[in-house]
């Protein structure tokens, strides 16, 4: 069972950029697909991006396409969310997700595709 950690969240300016990062461990980082949700206050939990298992496929929610990017790096069981242009609305906790039943080059594209979670990490941008 792999274990993930969120880290890099923080408060930020509109139009500024954060980088969330993920470090899993205790399994193999690479046989999984990874993604990142987000969950606001009052709504559900929701998918921003995923990778495939090699990291190459991805997946972006279209609202987000063109602002936010996923990448991993299987060396160091790492993804990452690099976060540009953020906005009010892109406040959330933000929360590491793996998945186990992907295939090579899946790219999950929905929250219950997931099977592991991190704890999250809170991301908030002030007007």
């Amino acid at each position: 069972q792999v274990q993930l950690v969120e880290s890099g969240g923080g408060l930020v300016q509109a139009g500024g950029s954060l980088r969330l990062s993920c470090a899993a461990s205790g399994g193999t980082f690479s046989s999984y697909a990874m993604g990142w949700c987000r969950q606001a206050p009052g709504k559900e939990r929701e998918i921003v991006a995923s990778s495939s298992r090699t990291g190459l496929n991805e997946y972006y929610v279209d609202s987000l396409k063109g602002r936010f990017t996923i990448s991993r790096d299987n060396a160091k069981n790492t993804v990452f969310l690099q976060m540009n242009s953020l906005k009010p609305e892109d406040t959330a906790v933000y929360y590491c997700a793996a998945d186990r039943g992907a295939g090579r080059l899946g790219t999950p594209t929905a929250t219950a595709e997931f099977d592991y979670w991190g704890q999250g990490t809170q991301v908030t941008v002030s007007s």
